[in-house]
């Protein structure tokens, strides 16, 4: 057999040679597993708001963090009134990832210049929202609404659910007399008779409806809004911290499944979170599909439209290309 080293190489040397390649290549096992642990944030910092239902109960319970102890990884919580100032802090910076919000919020952020990353959705909930008037209202269509003052929170997915029964009924924006409030403004004013109508979601719709009786207007069913709610992180975090949301994919999946699965059970348990009525809980949870999976290009379809009815109404400062942004798959 032809010897491959060339004679000059003593056994001594290629030992040496070995015991240099071992070593170079244990060195390099241990800079890719530091490299692994450190691209893994010891923080995560989820921003949500009162109707994030899967987040509350992921929450309360402790599930997250248990799930996330594996990772080395703690999370810390911050509450907002709406999804548009969710988004504006995920963009800021001031949080990682963002429980979800309403199909028209994204919108908006990208209209601002944010960067963000799509990480999980909601499938459709069209009822779930709705526009509300006082049960003894004069008003029996949504083109009575002309000329009227209706409550609505700006950039909400209430919003475009306004604009989309208004153009049904052959109205414009300018036709009636909005009012941006938070959620619990616009039912205060509401209920206070200082409107003549307000956009809801629930929660919020299913209380005011058990507690006022308010009659519902217009919801989304019948192609008018789907309602989709979707689950956003920073552009450095989903990068750097695929596995911790790799993790809350998972579990926001799960608890949506168990919410459906058990809805008396998670009722009861969301009705002590919110201070509200167990009975109002499950009906609002009936509305809403807490079917968790990834988001696909073709999926944010509606998108496209959402963006050019704000644009048209003049609400949006430039045209958007709702289909420009990023996508995070989970694995397989």
């Amino acid at each position: 057999m032809t010897n491959p080293f060339p004679r000059s190489l003593s056994r001594r040397a290629l030992l040496g040679l070995a015991a240099g390649a071992a070593a170079s290549t244990g060195l390099l096992t241990h800079l890719r597993r530091a490299a692994a642990q450190v691209s893994v944030p010891d923080t995560v910092r989820i921003g949500y708001q009162r109707s994030s239902t899967l987040v509350a109960l992921l929450k309360a319970n402790g599930e997250l963090e248990k799930a996330l102890e594996p990772l080395g990884v703690k999370v810390t919580w911050h509450e907002f009134t709406s999804g548009l100032p969710l988004l504006e802090a995920l963009n800021l910076g001031k949080i990682d990832l963002s429980a979800d919000v309403a199909d028209t919020v994204p919108v908006f952020a990208q209209a601002a210049g944010a960067k963000l990353v799509f990480f999980a959705e909601e499938a459709p909930s069209p009822s779930a929202q709705a526009i509300l008037v006082p049960e003894g209202s004069k008003i029996a269509s949504v083109a009575d609404l002309k000329g009227r003052k209706v409550a609505v929170t700006k950039g909400a997915g209430s919003h475009y659910l306004l604009l989309a029964a208004l153009a049904k009924a052959g109205l414009a924006f300018k036709d009636i007399e909005p009012a941006y409030l938070t959620p619990a403004d616009g039912r205060a004013a509401f209920v206070g008779g200082n409107v003549d109508a307000w956009v809801a979601w629930d929660p919020f719709l299913a209380t005011t409806q058990a507690q006022s009786k308010a009659r519902i207007l217009a919801d989304g069913s019948n192609g008018l809004a789907s309602y989709k709610r979707y689950y956003l992180g920073s552009e450095d975090f989903t990068r750097n911290g695929g596995k911790v949301v790799a993790v809350l994919f998972d579990q926001l999946k799960a608890k949506g499944d168990w919410v459906k699965a058990n809805p008396k059970e998670a009722a009861a348990q969301l009705a002590s979170l919110w201070n509200i009525d167990a009975a109002a809980v499950e009906v609002a949870n009936g509305r809403r599909s807490y079917k968790v999976g990834a988001v696909t290009k073709d999926g944010l379809a509606e998108q496209q439209k959402i963006a050019d009815a704000f644009l048209r109404e003049g609400l949006l400062p430039k045209a958007v290309d709702t289909g420009a942004v990023s996508i995070w798959q989970p694995a397989g």
